[in-house]
């Protein structure tokens, strides 16, 4: 196991080129001491740690025509446009079943990054038993306006990305020295001002936190980017990244896209592996 920190970015479904990236990991036996996932990069860290490859890939692709999966009829009938039966029991305990044991013996402590609605704060929730931290994860990836929030104890919570989209300074903070920073925005990519600030101040009016987040999430978000670039030249994160943008949608549709950015982010692990190598010794 690598004394280092995993990041993973999220991104809806544009995070296939994540998954394409882990199952390269899988395939060379590569294990991190701490791992960190946001929204969509927190699904699919689920897979890769029960070391289960293709996993994310097929669930990823395998039910877009299934309304119960994705679809405007999930979030009129349901308030969640990714179907949470579907999503976090149906899938992960009859459909495509989760190795739990698998997960069981990760040895290392692996988190999802989650929005606390009520104080605005990023927290980073713990996944010891995914049979319930399943929770934390559905939690990460609850996109909002399109998804309902979460209650785990006395707080609800949504996507972690709201708050902290690329947690490698967490990452730092934990001590980890060395980190592989798994992005699904092109390189050269800057984040633009939020357009749904007024639907979203109406929605979230008992939570104002959640407004006053999206108004500077650009912000947040390329000041991230600064700091990463920082960190990369002090040798403290090493970046994973597609080099061109992708035709993909955060929610998308079209399996063939799908498919082209999983295979991309596999051929960039699969690039890089040798310089990460390095890197890592």
């Amino acid at each position: 196991m690598y004394q280092a920190g995993l990041v993973l970015e999220g991104g809806g479904m544009k995070g296939i080129y994540t998954a394409g990236v882990l199952d390269f990991f899988l395939e060379k036996e590569m294990d991190f001491s701490s791992c960190y996932g946001v929204s969509a990069g927190a699904c699919h860290l689920c897979s890769f740690l029960s070391k289960q490859k293709k996993r994310a890939y097929r669930v990823a692709v395998n039910y877009l025509d299934n309304k119960k999966y994705c679809s405007i009829f999930s979030l009129l009938t349901t308030g969640d446009l990714f179907g949470v039966n579907m999503c976090y029991d149906l899938i992960p305990n009859y459909l495509d079943p989760y190795d739990f044991e698998a997960f069981q013996r990760y040895e290392g402590k692996a988190y999802a990054v989650v929005t606390n609605i009520r104080t605005g704060e990023a927290e980073y929730l713990r996944l010891v038993d995914m049979h319930k931290d399943i929770q934390a994860v559905r939690a990460s990836s609850s996109m909002p306006l399109v998804s309902r929030s979460v209650k785990i104890g006395e707080e609800h919570y949504l996507d972690g990305g709201i708050a902290d989209s690329i947690p490698i300074a967490r990452s730092i903070a934990d001590g980890n020295g060395k980190n592989i920073v798994v992005m699904t925005k092109e390189t050269g990519f800057y984040r633009k001002p939020e357009s749904n600030l007024a639907a979203i101040k109406a929605r979230y009016v008992r939570y104002p936190k959640v407004y006053e987040l999206m108004k500077i999430r650009d912000k947040m978000y390329n000041d991230t980017l600064d700091y990463l670039e920082k960190m990369e030249k002090e040798g403290k994160a090493f970046i994973i990244r597609p080099k061109k943008k992708s035709e993909v949608g955060r929610v998308e549709k079209d399996k063939d896209k799908l498919d082209a950015l999983y295979k991309e982010g596999y051929q960039d692990a699969e690039e890089c592996y040798v310089e990460l190598l390095e890197y890592l010794s």
